[in-house]
């Protein structure tokens, strides 16, 4: 059974440090994912719609090679977990906590 080179064992102990709490950290990571997924998709979606036909019928439908080398591409590229993990480690996220007292003070 061969290893899948996308998971890697992380240590909690260096996730927690930047923020002192695990769940924390973990939110802030989850965030950023999130923010390069949509980023992706965008660019995906752009490239993609290129190739896009007018024509809905199924019996017009052809293989396009750039097409599905673009797609081919996106999908050997790292999970956007995965790089927003190794960009907190790297201590190049920035993130803001919200105080108590200005959310309780109404």
């Amino acid at each position: 059974m061969a290893n899948n080179p996308s998971i890697i064992t992380r240590d909690t102990d260096k996730i927690a440090a930047a923020t002192g709490n695990l769940y924390e950290s973990v939110s802030i990571i989850s965030k950023r994912a999130r923010q390069i997924s949509s980023k992706m998709k965008e660019e995906l979606s752009n490239k993609l719609s290129e190739f896009a036909s007018a024509v809905d019928n199924l019996e017009e439908v052809f293989e396009n090679r750039e097409q599905i080398e673009i797609s081919k591409y996106y999908e050997r590229l790292p999970k956007p977990t995965t790089v927003a993990t190794d960009e907190f480690l790297e201590g190049k996220l920035q993130w803001r906590t919200v105080d108590e007292e200005t959310t309780s003070s109404l």
